[in-house]
């Protein structure tokens, strides 16, 4: 065992990663998509299609939005607009904030949304009402804002709605079921603020942390159509055999269902004419990023796919097989080699442990690539954040098992209990970051080192 060489390849994820986060920095996402000249408002990278506005047709600029990366958003477009915004207000994560001229910064919970998040959004659909059709609207959205826009519908109160929440991330749902149902129990969710903001025109940057960066998903698309029905948040109940659901929340999907509550507003809309919507960084951007990090340090590079999702436990599994495969036949690419991919994993809790999707692949990869040499294994979130906890992933290691044996750990119990947090916790092996403010969803980094043959078949 090299352990010179596995301490560098250690240090390598961590520079990897952190090139990663670099080019999704969502200030500078702003910057690069959004550009004015003279009287023309910009919109678009020299990658994408863009979009020219005037801006001699409006009056007067405003600003809103929710989500872990608004913030830095809000201070590109002040720093592009300046005292010409009138007024602005954003929901973000407690800690997610940053020194604004102009904009309003309401701190809200997340993932669980509160009573925060619930005053800053009436706020936002008071100012949304405000605007008329010479007004420019910035809408900020970015990863958390499903959480950090909350505003229940009908009788459904907030605790209920978190209720809801609670039992759809626990069961395993997806990111897109707990999306549909949160937009069928939300006022102002899945294109509902566009028609709040009519006949106001409207800017809609997005950051997404989404897989596949369908827009009407993230954040649960206040200003974009939505595809989904009270039919479909019905079903994804049925699926999950959900129990104890709160009986406002029955009787508000049943009413939809029936016709006497309107559906979310569908891309046929006459007010989606006027928004405009744009993906400023996404976990593309992030692995392009990684990869070429990743050469530059002297690894051949793979990007598998940014939208890999599923049950982590088996996500990890493939991973595994994939070093594996490069350790035994050089496929698909050889030694020294960098395997990257993105997306957003799901656990479904067991135990009563602490940790999240990151932490708990990392210890299942550690698991899987006991007994080989110089592979190097991290998984982390790009928002800083995994799970409810203060770590953003973890970083196994082929000693990774063994270090933990030697201290009396049992790897397998901590897995079973949903309690990978303190299993790499006890090992100084947890990937911390602290907010990053930003959030493209996950990054994973396997690094291989090795010429030979060595994985243990047993």
């Amino acid at each position: 065992m090299d352990e010179k060489l596995l301490k560098k390849m250690c240090i390598e994820a961590r520079k990897i990663f952190l090139s990663s986060l670099e080019a999704v920095e969502p200030y500078a996402s702003v910057k690069r998509s959004v550009r004015i000249a003279g009287n023309k408002l910009i919109l678009g990278t020299e990658e994408q299609d863009t979009t020219e506005l005037d801006l001699t047709k409006y009056d007067r600029v405003f600003l809103v939005g929710g989500g872990k990366a608004t913030a830095p958003m809000a201070r590109a477009v002040e720093d592009l607009f300046g005292k010409k915004i009138h007024k602005g207000i954003i929901n973000v994560k407690y800690g997610y904030t940053e020194k604004l001229s102009i904009t309003r910064i309401i701190e809200a919970g997340h993932p669980l949304p509160d009573s925060n998040g619930v005053e800053g959004t009436k706020s936002i659909i008071a100012l949304l009402k405000e605007c008329g059709k010479k007004d420019l609207i910035f809408s900020l959205i970015s990863g958390g804002g499903s959480a950090l826009l909350p505003l229940p519908a009908g009788d459904i109160t907030l605790s209920e709605k978190l209720k809801m929440t609670s039992s759809l991330m626990a069961c395993g749902a997806t990111i897109d079921e707990i999306n549909a149902v949160r937009k069928h129990i939300s006022s102002v969710k899945g294109g509902q603020m566009a028609k709040a903001a009519y006949p106001a025109t409207t800017i809609n940057l997005i950051l997404s942390d989404v897989v596949g960066n369908k827009m009407d998903v993230i954040a649960s698309g206040p200003f974009v159509p939505d595809s989904s029905t009270f039919n479909d948040a019905w079903e994804i109940l049925k699926k999950y055999n959900l129990k104890n659901i709160p009986a406002t929340i029955l009787a508000h999907l049943k009413s939809g269902m029936e016709g006497q509550v309107s559906e979310t507003p569908k891309a046929d809309e006459p007010f989606f004419s006027s928004v405009h919507s744009l993906i400023v960084a996404s976990n593309t951007l992030a692995l392009k990023a990684a990869s070429k990090k990743a050469q530059e340090l002297g690894y051949k590079t793979m990007i598998l796919s940014s939208m890999i999702e599923g049950d982590t436990t088996h996500v990890a599994h493939v991973h595994s097989a994939i070093v594996r495969e490069i350790i035994q036949t050089g496929n698909p690419i050889p030694s020294p080699a960098c395997i990257l991919s993105g997306g957003e994993t799901t656990v479904t809790i067991k135990g009563k442990g602490l940790g999240g999707r990151n932490q708990e692949f990392a210890l299942v990869a550690a698991m899987d690539i006991s007994g080989a040499e110089n592979i190097v294994i991290l998984s982390g979130g790009t928002d800083g954040t995994d799970g409810p906890t203060d770590a953003a992933g973890a970083i196994a290691d082929t000693t990774t098992l063994s270090r933990a044996m030697d201290m009396g750990l049992n790897p397998g119990h901590f897995l079973a209990n949903n309690d990978s947090y303190h299993f790499f916790q006890k090992l100084g092996d947890l990937l911390i970051t602290g907010p990053t403010n930003t959030n493209v969803m996950d990054l994973r980094i396997m690094l291989v080192n090795t010429q030979v043959s060595q994985f243990r078949q047993d």
